[in-house]
């Protein structure tokens, strides 16, 4: 009875509960997805003002405005390197297992209502860089928060967090009734995690109940590779930016474990944000540099997303039996270099990114994404739990790159012989910023 107590196994059983009964009864599974909807919505019901108390907290905290700058610059570099390598890798894996070939699609016998569906939704997915730059910066503060922009929240916050930082001791009031705001929130986020099994059944219901085991058979080549890609390419990419900083990946993954679940669940990797950050804080990884490098790495740095978008053009070409020109693959990689920045960590964002990018190329028949709609909620579980993944190592790496991290406390916790509960974030949150107290407080007492 204990085990069933645990997060970690709740989930597993809810993801097991709905890959059965979406084979058993698929059309009533279908009719789930409310369930994994609502969860998903209940999580990013507070993640806007989550992200905003974190970094404001974060920022304020700080201090030295050049050092979060510097922490953001090297975030930007960091994130450049990865996406790429991503982005590499991708392509490299589809050009040796070519997993569109044999397939010999005719262009003519795909819908063309569902290809004209799709080139609409990729002409308003696809802004120009202008566009992007400009939607940074929100109409109104009330506007951000109201979309849950969090790029929008992020750049409000960031200035915030500057004037707040100037006001010295008059403003340390202000910076003590939001921590107190965000302990509320993250006790709000630990509610919410109570049902996450019930949306992970959901998700996993409608998901299998919908699509049916026969969509993964028939592209399972495009599958294996995607799946195979991801995990090798946490395993050595990941785990070598982890050993550079000095831990184990695999003591890692096992520490966010109930997180990767939710993920993979879901989807979605936005639901689990509130909860990574909080782990992070508790293992060690300065509270500016955690509220700063996560959030956005959420639009900036989505390495699963990466890895899929290049090998899914090449998939395209090859099931429609185009051969591709190097330089054409290039082009492929430096287009889908400046299109994956825009994607967001929720459901069908790569999908749509990707059918932008192939719409502004005129390279590939566009057709070829509505071989790929059927299979996308199974590649989006790998991706979402990858650019996860991806984005708490980002913020140890750039905590650790610029001194902002306690290796030694960090190694402690994710082994298990320190840290605390991880299904109580608030907790976590509150213990964390209770130490940074009286780190800053012990001077005044000698």
């Amino acid at each position: 009875m204990k085990l069933l107590k645990s997060l970690y196994i709740q989930v597993i059983l809810g993801i097991t509960l709905g890959i059965v009964f979406g084979i058993v009864d698929p059309p009533t599974a279908a009719k789930m997805k409310p369930l994994g909807d609502a969860f998903i919505k209940l999580i990013k019901m507070v993640l806007a003002p989550i992200i905003f108390c974190t970094v404001v907290s974060g920022i304020a905290k700080m201090g030295d405005i050049k050092k979060v700058g510097r922490v953001g610059f090297k975030a930007l570099i960091y994130f450049e390197i990865m996406t790429t390598l991503a982005l590499a890798a991708g392509l490299l894996v589809g050009e040796v297992f070519k997993p569109g070939a044999g397939m010999n699609i005719d262009p003519a016998s795909i819908s063309a209502t569902e290809v004209a569906s799709l080139t609409a939704r990729a002409a308003k997915a696809s802004p120009t860089t202008v566009d992007f730059l400009m939607n940074v910066i929100p109409n109104t503060v009330v506007d951000a928060f109201a979309k849950g922009d969090m790029l929008q929240v992020l750049f409000f916050a960031c200035l915030f967090g500057f004037a707040l930082s100037h006001l010295g001791e008059h403003g340390k009031g202000l910076i003590r009734i939001i921590d107190w705001v965000s302990h509320v929130l993250f006790t709000i986020i630990g509610y919410a995690m109570r049902v996450a099994p019930i949306g992970a059944f959901g998700a996993m219901s409608f998901t299998i109940g919908k699509y049916g085991l026969h969509s993964l058979v028939q592209l399972g080549q495009m599958i294996a590779c995607v799946y195979g890609l991801c995990a090798l390419y946490v395993v050595v990419a990941l785990g070598a930016v982890g050993k550079m900083c000095g831990f184990s990946i695999f003591r890692f993954l096992w520490y966010i474990k109930e997180e990767i679940l939710i993920v993979l669940g879901g989807a979605s990797s936005e639901p689990a944000m509130p909860r990574l950050m909080s782990k992070l804080e508790n293992a060690g990884v300065s509270k500016g540099v955690v509220g700063l490098v996560v959030p956005t790495g959420y639009s900036f740095n989505l390495d699963g997303t990466c890895l899929y978008l290049c090998m899914g053009a090449l998939f395209i070409a090859q099931a429609f039996n185009i051969d591709l020109t190097w330089g054409q693959k290039m082009t492929i990689l430096l287009v889908t270099l400046l299109t994956s920045k825009g994607a967001a960590g929720v459901v069908g964002s790569a999908f749509m990114t990707l059918t932008a990018t192939i719409a502004s190329m005129d390279i590939l028949p566009i057709a070829g994404m509505a071989l790929l709609l059927g299979i996308d909620r199974f590649l989006a579980e790998v991706r979402s739990v990858t650019n996860f993944i991806g984005n708490g190592v980002a913020a140890v790496a750039v905590g650790k790159w610029e001194d902002s991290v306690d290796m030694e406390r960090f190694n402690k916790v994710i082994s298990g012989s320190g840290g605390m509960e991880s299904d109580a974030p608030e907790e976590v949150l509150i213990h964390h910023e209770e130490e940074e107290e009286d780190q800053e407080a012990a001077p005044t007492k000698a």
